[in-house]
């Protein structure tokens, strides 16, 4: 284990003996973390409130702020929790707060994702595998990010909307409604505004499962159908293809409202 000296480490804290904590790092609290993580100089891990897990291979860059209390004036010093899965960067002024009682207890973030400089992820958000999402993006409490998503700089997120897998969000976005997976989505308020065809093409979608998400968001999104009419239309269409199957009961799961 390579702790530096300057280092401040709660007596609570269990760490794999390969973690390596930098200058003037502090780890406050309950928090355990798993082999080959590296916590890099100034940087804040956990707090007095809740508890805070982390994976493995994760690394924390200088002066990011991970596991504080929620930002909510209902919290009332709850043992809920952060969990933090592998291979996660999390850069400069990041901070991302621990669960509520209300919000199920529990902020998550899953594997290999990026949270570029001053990200703020609120609690209770979950957020799924290999997302990224560039420097000054805001989550408001109980978000969810589905898996490969992307997200530009200076996007805003309000509580309880879903972002959908592989969705791509134009930097200087403000989202207040659901977002369809596979989509590009853009605007104050976001808009679907066109089918992620690249970031698809480059996930291994075949083309023919690419054609039909197309068909199937520009179903949804031009002209004025109603919501129930282009579902029956997609599944009409394509129900028998499974990507589309994914869009269609995200639609019908939807509780904020699609974007579009």
């Amino acid at each position: 284990m390579k702790i530096h000296p300057t280092a401040v480490i709660s007596e609570q804290a269990e760490l794999h003996e390969s973690v390596e904590v930098g200058p003037y790092a502090i780890i406050n609290g309950r928090v355990q973390i798993d082999e080959g993580t590296r916590i890099l100089p100034h940087a804040i891990i956990g707090s007095d409130h809740g508890v805070l897990k982390i994976g493995k291979r994760n690394i924390f860059y200088s002066c990011a702020a991970v596991g504080g209390p929620p930002q909510d004036l209902k919290y009332n010093n709850d043992p809920t929790e952060l969990v933090i899965g592998d291979d996660n960067l999390f850069r400069e002024f990041t901070t991302i707060n621990i669960g509520t009682v209300t919000g199920g207890g529990r902020t998550l973030i899953g594997n290999k994702c990026m949270f570029m400089a001053y990200v703020h992820v609120a609690h209770d958000c979950h957020i799924g595998n290999n997302v990224i999402v560039a420097n000054s993006s805001n989550f408001a409490g109980h978000v969810t990010v589905e898996d490969n998503v992307r997200i530009g700089g200076i996007c805003q997120f309000n509580q309880f909307v879903k972002v959908g897998r592989y969705s791509y969000i134009a930097g200087d976005s403000a989202v207040n409604k659901d977002i369809i997976p596979y989509s590009m989505a853009q605007g104050k308020y976001a808009v679907a505004r066109a089918t992620n065809k690249i970031g698809l093409e480059r996930a291994g979608f075949s083309s023919e499962d690419v054609q039909a998400i197309h068909r199937s968001i520009r179903t949804l999104v031009m002209g004025n159908p109603t919501i129930e009419e282009a579902l029956a239309e997609i599944e009409k269409s394509f129900g028998n293809i499974e990507a589309v199957k994914v869009l269609t009961d995200f639609v019908k799961s939807s509780e904020r409202g699609i974007a579009r």
